[in-house]
């Protein structure tokens, strides 16, 4: 089926795991089940996988309360929430290897916490950010905002639903953390609203109800 530039999104994001049961688990502990799917893949990954998926949530208090959630569910602190020059935040890594941010602009709370998220952004390190813009451009996503070739954010159908958008690779794992160095599988498949396809990173798309086993070959990670 042609991809044309009417009805490309992203519908769905799956994490490929070797223990879908213990990352359910987790997920519903953390708080953010409802978002994405499970399945089970063994596929080789080592390093960075080129991606994260980001929280924003309200206040510090909030961001605490998830980070608090994902620890004592088993994710382990790859940054500890802090403030920042842009508000407070901190970063987590699951115990199927998927690494989380957590972070608000607010620097003060204005009440309790809450388990509310404002928003989830899937980021994908790139090498060209420009280039993968096109790239996404030229199957239908529409541009929300974009600075040069560092990032590009692109608009969301749905409330509610995760947003895609594109850091530097290295600046994307510098601002997680974690060396850039990663080979093998990125164990993440976005659904999409038309058809399977790879990007310019090997970043891979499906038909949105597609749950069969990730192809034994995976995508590179560089």
């Amino acid at each position: 089926m042609a991809i044309t530039a009417s009805n490309t999104s992203l519908a769905s994001v799956t994490l490929e795991v070797a223990d879908p049961e213990a990352a359910r688990r987790f997920y519903s502990a953390f708080g953010v089940d409802t978002y994405i799917r499970l399945r089970t893949s063994e596929a080789h990954s080592t390093g960075f996988r080129g991606f994260t998926l980001a929280l924003t949530v309200s206040q510090p208090a909030t961001v605490d309360s998830f980070v608090g959630a994902a620890l004592d569910a088993g994710a382990t602190v790859l940054k500890p929430a802090a403030k920042s020059l842009w508000g407070y935040g901190g970063v987590v890594q699951a115990p199927d290897g998927t690494i989380w941010k957590i972070a608000t602009s607010a620097k003060k709370d204005t009440g309790p916490a809450t388990r509310e998220i404002d928003e989830i952004v899937l980021l994908l390190g790139v090498e060209d950010v420009k280039a993968s813009k096109q790239f996404y451009v030229g199957r239908g996503l529409t541009v929300a905002r974009s600075f040069g070739g560092k990032y590009a954010e692109f608009t969301s159908d749905e409330s509610g639903s995760i947003k895609l958008a594109l850091y530097k690779r290295g600046g994307l794992a510098k601002d997680l953390g974690v060396p850039a160095d990663g080979t093998g599988s990125h164990r993440v498949v976005l659904g999409n609203t038309v058809g399977p396809f790879a990007d310019l990173d090997g970043f891979v798309w499906e038909a949105a109800g597609v749950l069969a086993p990730a192809p034994s070959t995976p995508s590179p990670l560089s």
